[in-house]
């Protein structure tokens, strides 16, 4: 095991570097771990050639100022280009989240999800009135509130207005949802922008300095109009934060297809709205998300197994798009963040990120060094090293069989 490895994704030791032993003593020695370390070093160092760094002496609070500065001229560009699609495509205001939309709305991306009935969602809102949100849209009954606001955006408001206890109540009455109360639907990308909503979302985007929520259980994701004096960065945050939230809704929804036959589905559809699915096996001293298994079958598409997922998932649900790319296509100068999602260096033992998620929350949200953001970074270097085992077959087995017991022809050496 890599000291690298242990040192970006700040594992837990001994547990960590067992756990490594234990996979490639499973599966033959692939060196997995060390032919990863190399793959990330070599390309953090390109990245670093590229911003005009050298690699061998610059220092963790060089490169991370180096990679805010990067973040900055980026945003700039990425803004003028959706105000251009915005007043190209939509008004001639140029509103960048309107620009956002229409190039989420035209990513070459799959949308179709599994998601909850917009009537089934509105029959919950009438039991739980947000009276908050009802008056700070200007509505004085529910009844008008229903009839001229989506129930997504309802609940938009909602979580931004109502105390906590509110969504809680939403989601405990989700336990009660059957599936007959889903359906198959695009994913809807909304962005409400009237004077009431600008005012609505202030203080949500002032504190996030971001303006993205997302609902994967009804299959949604709610751009909030960004004030006049947006916090600098937040255009990129923003962007990158749909294009992750359109991952995870999908996985979500491929997640709730597959569990549409249990006998607890609504408490599914409950985990689904708050936390991440993961499957009752450990993988590297961590369970394991749902997400990783959508990302392993969209990556190797010739070890699907029909047998094992079909009727209810078939190929095509299992769908994962790159977000640099994704990107890219939207403004081509930010070509530099391709492939970076799980590049990141450490000196001194300080990793540092090179994900774009990670870099534009760090610098709209002002963090000093000492308090950098790691989490999409190691994240996503954690599940490149898992993916990396699951392609050898008593991995793969021992995931199967969680899945679907009959599956499992090797024991479970993955715990």
């Amino acid at each position: 095991m890599t000291r690298f490895l242990s040192e970006s994704l700040r594992a837990s030791e001994p547990r960590f570097g067992l756990g490594i032993r234990q996979l490639e003593q499973a599966n033959g020695f692939p060196s997995a771990d060390i032919r990863l370390s190399t793959e990330v070093k070599q390309a953090a160092r390109a990245k670093l050639v590229e911003l005009g760094l050298n690699p061998a002496d610059t220092t963790a609070p060089e490169l991370y100022h180096a990679l805010q500065q990067r973040v900055k001229l980026d945003d700039v560009r990425l803004t003028k280009t959706l105000r251009t699609l915005a007043a190209t495509h939509i008004s001639a205001e140029g509103d960048v989240v309107a620009g956002m939309a229409h190039a989420l709305q035209n990513a070459p991306l799959p949308k179709n999800c599994y998601a909850l009935k917009a009537a089934s969602l509105r029959a919950i809102i009438k039991k739980l009135p947000p009276k908050k949100a009802m008056k700070q849209l200007g509505y004085r009954s529910l009844a008008s509130l229903v009839k001229h606001e989506s129930p997504a955006t309802i609940l938009a408001a909602a979580v931004i207005c109502e105390h906590p206890s509110w969504y809680r109540n939403v989601v405990e009455s989700y336990k009660r949802l059957k599936p007959s109360d889903f359906e198959n639907r695009p994913i809807a990308i909304l962005h409400p922008k009237t004077s009431k909503w600008r005012l609505l979302a202030a203080s949500s985007v002032a504190k996030s300095h971001h303006n993205i929520l997302s609902f994967p259980e009804i299959g949604t994701i709610v751009l909030l109009p960004l004030p006049a004096e947006q916090p600098a960065g937040a255009v990129t945050a923003s962007l990158v934060l749909a294009l992750h939230a359109l991952n995870e809704v999908r996985a979500s929804s491929t997640y709730l297809k597959l569990c549409q036959v249990r006998p607890d589905f609504g408490g599914v559809v409950q985990v689904v709205a708050t936390s991440q699915p993961v499957l009752s096996v450990g993988l590297l001293d961590q369970s394991l998300p749902w997400r990783l298994i959508q990302r392993y079958y969209a990556r190797l598409q010739h070890r699907f197994r029909e047998e094992l997922f079909e009727p209810h998932i078939r190929l095509e649900d299992l769908s994962w798009h790159n977000i640099e790319e994704t990107l890219v296509q939207i403004e081509p100068s930010l070509k530099f963040w391709q492939g970076s999602a799980h590049l990141g260096v450490v000196h001194g033992r300080q990793p540092v990120s090179l994900n774009i998620v990670d870099a534009a929350l760090n610098y709209c949200n002002r963090l000093p060094f000492e308090s950098r953001l790691l989490d999409y970074f190691q994240r996503s270097l954690w599940q490149e090293l898992a993916l990396r085992y699951l392609q050898h077959d008593k991995v793969e087995q021992a995931v199967l069989g969680v899945l679907q017991p009959q599956f499992a022809t090797e024991p479970a050496l993955i715990n």
